[in-house]
Formats: C-alpha cells, sequence, structure tokens
C-alpha cells in the first residue's frame, strides 16, 4: 500500500487483511476447540484454515492430533505424511506415523518409518527404542513364516507363541498370531487343537476367510462333515 496506493491495490490489500484476520480468528478458535477435546469442531475449523495455508505444517500436525483422538487414523497418516515433506528433519511426523502403522497392525510399514527417522537423527531415543521393538517381532513373524514355507508347522507356532510375548498389549498381533497357528496346526492334521484356536479367531473376526477354511480342514480330520 506504502509503495502504490492506487485504489485497487488498496482494495486487493483490504481483502487480504480481513482474510488474514479471518484465519487468525479460526485459528484461536481451532486451538481452543482442541484443548476443550472438541475435535470434530477443531478438525472442520481446521479444514478451512488449510484450504488457504495449505503448506503449513503445524497446522496438519494439529490436524493429524484431531484424527486420531477421533479413530480416523488413515487422515492422520495422510496429514503426517505431508508435514514429513513440509517441514525439514521432522523426526517427531516419522514417530507417529511409525506409531500409527504399528498399532494398526502393519509392523513393516512402522518398521520403515521409523528407519526414516533414524535418517535424521540417529539418537532419538524414542525411534530408537521403537525401532528395536518392531524389528524385533518383525524378525519374528519373518522367521515363522519362513518356518511355514518350509512345513516345519511346529516350529512356526512356537516362533508365534515368542511374537505374542514380544507384543502383549496391541491385540492385532495376537489375532494375526493365532491366525497363524490355527493354519499350523490344521495343516500338521492336529484336528481338535486346530477347532480350538481358529474358534478363537473367529469369536474376534467372525469373517476371517482363513479361520474358516482351516477350521473346514480340520473338521474334514475329524470327519465332522456338516461343521
Amino acid at each position: 500500500l506504502k509503495s502504490n496506493p492506487s485504489n485497487n491495490e488498496e482494495k486487493e490489500a483490504q481483502t487480504q487483511l480481513t482474510k488474514s484476520d479471518e484465519l487468525q480468528r479460526l485459528h484461536s478458535q481451532a486451538l481452543s476447540a482442541y484443548q476443550q477435546e472438541d475435535y470434530q469442531a477443531a478438525i472442520s475449523l481446521l479444514d478451512e484454515i488449510l484450504a488457504v495455508c495449505v503448506w503449513d505444517a503445524e497446522l496438519r500436525e494439529l490436524r493429524a492430533e484431531c484424527y486420531i483422538n477421533e479413530g480416523e487414523p488413515s487422515k492422520a497418516i495422510s496429514d503426517l505424511k505431508a508435514a514429513a515433506k513440509l517441514k525439514n528433519d521432522n523426526t517427531e511426523a516419522f514417530y507417529k506415523i511409525s506409531k500409527i502403522y504399528y498399532q494398526l497392525g502393519d509392523h513393516e510399514l512402522s518398521l520403515s518409518e521409523v528407519r526414516e527417522c533414524l535418517k535424521l537423527d540417529q539418537d532419538h531415543k524414542q525411534c530408537f527404542s521403537l525401532y528395536k521393538h518392531v524389528k524385533k517381532l518383525n524378525k519374528q513373524i519373518e522367521s515363522a513364516e519362513e518356518f511355514i514355507r518350509e512345513g516345519r508347522y511346529e516350529d512356526a507356532i512356537n516362533k508365534y507363541d515368542s511374537a505374542m510375548k514380544t507384543e502383549p498389549d496391541v491385540p492385532i498381533y495376537a489375532t494375526r498370531a493365532k491366525e497363524r497357528i490355527c493354519h499350523c496346526l490344521s495343516k500338521n492334521q492336529q484336528a481338535t487343537e486346530a477347532i480350538k484356536v481358529c474358534t478363537e479367531v473367529l469369536q474376534l473376526e467372525p469373517t476371517n476367510v482363513n479361520a474358516l477354511k482351516d477350521r473346514a480342514e480340520a473338521y474334514l480330520l475329524e470327519d465332522l462333515y456338516e461343521e
């Protein structure tokens, strides 16, 4: 305005100024909603701001936190991935992405993301601790699957038992391990045990196709054709 105070310039500047004031007001409301744990309200306010401030990493991180609290992890990952690109050395974003993938049961993607964090800072305590844990679990699952491919079903069962001890707190890993143990028992012709473990899986996931097929095989071994 000072350099070129023509009418058009002034009008444009005033419009931008009004928009800026409005965005600051929305930002204050979004922070307030977040602090009051009204995450849905915070998300809709942040949506409005991010439609204009597309490249704001911190706003994306805030919206990701809201998504996490609202139980929408895939949307949180999307915002965190953008924040990781927008802000240099964003170890925190990579750590959070890795944690979310891990909680969702995707240990391989979790491992990949936590490695990105350690590339930026090899002394990052949280990332290193998570890396060690996920790497151990990943190795156990890989070994178990290798045993299954080789037909070494007892060894695979033992390895999956170890995996459940490594991760006792995230239920999806126990469910996946039991699903594979059910498969091993069925293949190993241990029909009674297979039916018991497959049934445990199906109580948690009634439409688990693998467990249904493996339990069917076990029923065949016991001549329980109706079942």
